[in-house]
């Protein structure tokens, strides 16, 4: 039976997700539960996942004419070369590898109420080139590739959910970017869909509040990155919403509310960002990989001259509770880790962030909002100060009070190899000015939730920040 309700007004679901946000222990599947069951899954998971060389990969061929590189098939992805050529922001061009892999996942999580409080299905999965192995998924994380069985593998459980909407209410579903540096124009529909009936149990999934996940993104490398583009889609209402009496998570509860004052309009920010798209360019021009100028290939690596930005590397993956449980595949590997931050005010009590309009190579329409700061600090050290990222020293300097929300996060393991950033929210220091440089707007948190019910405002570096505000402090 399908339900053909539609979903619960805006206000109300966000009482019932700030309700679930609350609760940051369940009697459905206690914390302490949790740590049993994760814990045992990192260490008993057997998956191996090694650097090979190009030669012996399975299935995947560097194109004679173009040198660049895919699969047999046609599918999954491409590693090409790109030219990008912009004029925002004093100018930029340069040519560079990525990633082309033009379908649209699905990034979907499955809630259900149990003792009237909403509980997300997690998922513990695999992906070869996430720290640790195991990470905390939504219930579905899927290419089209794979949900569409181009592997052969075994069918994506609960996929009935979100493809076929088998006994499910869809709460919230947007188009949502992917790295923009290192995809080309790649997205992913976030989804959100709420189930009544029985859920069928599986040992790689677990019921947890919106809270306890919350609780989890304090710590390094438990929750991926696709967990938290879904959660950063949830709108919170500041009534009722928890506070412990500090000041920043009074400020937050405050920038909840579309009732309190913000330093700039929606509408003003929106008028904002579409002069910035209507009078800039972003030229994107693909061209073959062989040709991309600084950029070298040996039989192990495709790399840059200077050791800087990422490498492209091959992988063989044994993963016998994957769909498939062996391959090879193209991962790409950042030569450091990534430094990403938000500095954070209260602007008449209400908790604003300072959001960057960035242009990123692989962008689809010539900026996204993203966070104050963004970077491999290793790229620019050999950088005039004026090339450098603006207010990089005092996201990476802070620290005790000022720092409100500070973890080590990985990003998508399925394509990237041990890539990970250090995401923090930091507070402005004092006397920092209320006046932007026109790339920045301070923006409220219930700015950012309603931008976010819609497609492609913020890139996906903001929205695991605006997911992790709520454990911060």
């Amino acid at each position: 039976m399908t339900i053909t309700m539609g979903a619960p007004a805006p206000t109300k679901l966000a009482e019932r997700f700030t309700a679930s946000a609350n609760a940051t222990d369940s009697p459905v599947f206690s914390n302490e539960q949790f740590w049993q069951w994760f814990t045992e899954k990192r260490r008993r998971n057997g998956y191996v996942v090694r650097r090979i060389p190009f030669a012996e990969m399975s299935g995947w061929d560097f194109d004679p004419a173009t040198g660049n590189l895919g699969h047999h098939s046609g599918r999954f992805f491409t590693v090409e070369g790109l030219q990008v050529r912009t004029d925002w922001q004093g100018g930029w061009s340069w040519a560079q590898p990525i990633i082309n892999q033009p379908e649209i996942g699905i990034l979907g999580l499955v809630v259900k109420e149990f003792d009237g409080v909403l509980h997300c299905l997690m998922q513990a999965k695999m992906e070869p080139g996430n720290i640790d192995t195991i990470q905390l998924s939504p219930t579905v994380q899927a290419t089209r590739s794979n949900y569409t069985g181009v592997h052969k593998g075994r069918p994506i459980t609960h996929i009935e959910y979100f493809v076929s909407r088998r006994d499910s209410t869809v709460l919230a579903d947007s188009l949502q970017s992917e790295h923009g540096t290192w995809f080309l124009r790649k997205r992913n529909r976030n989804m959100i869909v709420e189930v009544t009936d029985e859920v069928p149990e599986h040992d790689d999934f677990c019921w947890l509040t919106i809270g306890q996940v919350h609780q989890l993104l304090k710590k390094d490398n438990v929750v991926n990155m696709d967990t938290r583009s879904v959660l950063s889609c949830l709108p919170f209402g500041a009534a009722g919403y928890r506070t412990d009496g500090s000041a920043f998570r009074s400020a937050l509860r405050n920038s909840l509310s579309h009732d309190q004052p913000a330093r700039h309009t929606t509408t003003e920010l929106l008028s904002w960002l579409t002069e910035i798209k209507a009078r800039h360019e972003l030229d994107q021009r693909s061209v073959p990989l062989s040709s991309v100028d600084r950029w070298y290939r040996d039989d192990n690596e495709i790399a840059h001259e200077d050791g800087k930005h990422f490498t492209i590397i091959a992988t063989e993956v044994a993963a016998a509770e994957r769909e498939v449980s062996q391959w090879t595949q193209p991962l790409l590997a950042p030569t450091e880790q990534g430094v990403v931050g938000f500095l954070a005010r209260p602007i008449d009590g209400v908790l604003h962030l300072l959001a960057h309009a960035r242009a990123e190579a692989g962008g689809r329409d010539i900026v996204e909002l993203a966070p104050t700061v963004q970077c491999l600090p290793g790229n620019y050290r050999d950088e005039e100060p004026g090339r450098r990222p603006r207010y990089l020293d005092l996201i990476q300097n802070a620290v005790g009070q000022h720092v409100y929300y500070d973890s080590v996060q990985s990003e998508e393991g399925g394509r990237f190899y041990h890539a990970d950033s250090r995401y923090r929210v930091v507070e402005a220091p004092d006397g920092f000015p209320l006046e932007t440089p026109d790339e920045y707007r301070w923006i409220t948190v219930h700015q950012a939730t309603d931008l976010l019910q819609h497609s492609n405002y913020f890139n996906v570096q903001a929205r695991s920040l605006i997911a992790g505000l709520h454990s911060g402090a």
